[in-house]
């Protein structure tokens, strides 16, 4: 399949968000297989990392933003494969959330979920760029002509307002025989790979910001951490290991390790007959440590080897640079502005 020919799949992980095993099963580590398929672009939302809570210095950004690119690549995201690069070294996502901005209106991002949940702490003084972020978003995804985005149904909300802000935009700049400004994008939900629950509440997604430290598994937890947390995952008081519904706990664990082992769920079944809750527990425990480890320790190594890594996001950013500044010139020059000499 040659370059041309692949649809454009783009996605991004804000720096101050420590991936999950969730993320890791559900999403980055199905990507790594798709790199051949698909003209990948992932890269660290630096820009939308200081739309609501800063961390507490420069320094924690920037190692944020090298944690999180480092952790990509131990993923298995290969920068020879896919472009990879942070976002706040590409100009034309500023350029063109404003050119965005000032095409979208109030009441259409004042719905934004997100946007609603995450103000509510502010009271009235809410940052102005908590309520323009997903215009920003917007921008990341049209800058590229992405044809496909992964995302979680939480997300869809910010993928249908892109799709909005492409056709008003193609509608009001080209004529009918023109080529659009912008591809409209649609959202990419993998089949691939598991759904993996909260340790503590296996009827909810394992989420990165649940309060119960307890609840999740982070890529960057040590064997001791992993092993704790598994352990003390929440079942049930039966004995029988089954993927029955009543049974959300067990059917977590079971889940975990079938996509981590690429056995099935009715193999493993059929593996604990006669055993107990505990053997499940110790067994998924010692499965994810081995599917962590790794990942923590080549992040690890990156994170020591900064150079490396600058030279991973200058190829990236000069690759999506060149791709964005297409876009951005063909979308000025529909407006009306002056080309810069």
């Amino acid at each position: 399949m040659t370059a041309a020919s692949r649809k454009i799949m783009l996605s991004a992980v804000q720096p101050s968000n420590r991936l999950t095993i969730g993320n890791y099963i559900g999403a980055v580590k199905n990507w790594a297989k798709m790199q051949g398929d698909y003209d990948c672009l992932f890269f660290a939302v630096d820009m939308h990392a200081i739309t609501d809570s800063r961390p507490a210095d420069a320094a924690d950004l920037r190692r944020q933003t090298y944690q999180a690119i480092a952790t990509y690549i131990a993923c298995g995201l290969d920068p020879a494969k896919a472009t990879l690069f942070v976002q706040s070294h590409v100009k034309e996502h500023a350029e063109l959330s404003w050119i965005l901005t000032c095409h979208a209106t109030m009441g259409e991002v004042s719905r934004m979920t997100q946007y609603k949940d995450k103000s509510q702490k502010h009271g009235e003084s809410i940052p102005m760029g908590l309520f323009a972020y997903p215009v920003l978003m917007a921008a990341d995804i049209l800058l590229y002509q992405t044809n496909l985005v992964p995302v979680g149904a939480d997300q869809k909300q910010h993928i249908e307002l892109a799709r909005d802000l492409a056709m008003r935009m193609n509608n009001a700049y080209t004529k009918k025989d023109d080529a659009p400004l912008f591809a409209m994008p649609e959202p990419f939900i993998p089949k691939l790979g598991g759904k993996i629950m909260s340790l503590q509440d296996p009827t909810k997604k394992m989420s990165k910001s649940d309060a119960d430290a307890k609840a999740t598994l982070f890529l960057d937890d040590t064997d001791k951490e992993i092993e704790k947390k598994v352990k003390s995952a929440v079942t049930d008081s039966g004995s029988e290991i089954t993927d029955a519904d009543d049974k959300p706990g067990i059917r977590n664990l079971l889940t975990m390790q079938s996509v981590l082992t690429g056995k099935s769920v009715a193999d493993l079944i059929q593996s604990y007959a006669g055993k107990q809750y505990g053997h499940l527990k110790v067994d998924t425990a010692e499965i994810c440590v081995q599917a962590i480890r790794p990942i923590r320790e080549e992040t690890a190594r990156m994170m020591a080897d900064l150079p490396y890594l600058d030279q991973v996001l200058k190829r990236g950013a000069e690759n999506a640079r060149e791709r964005a500044a297409k876009t951005l010139d063909r979308v000025k020059d529909k407006i009306g502005f002056i080309p810069g000499k």
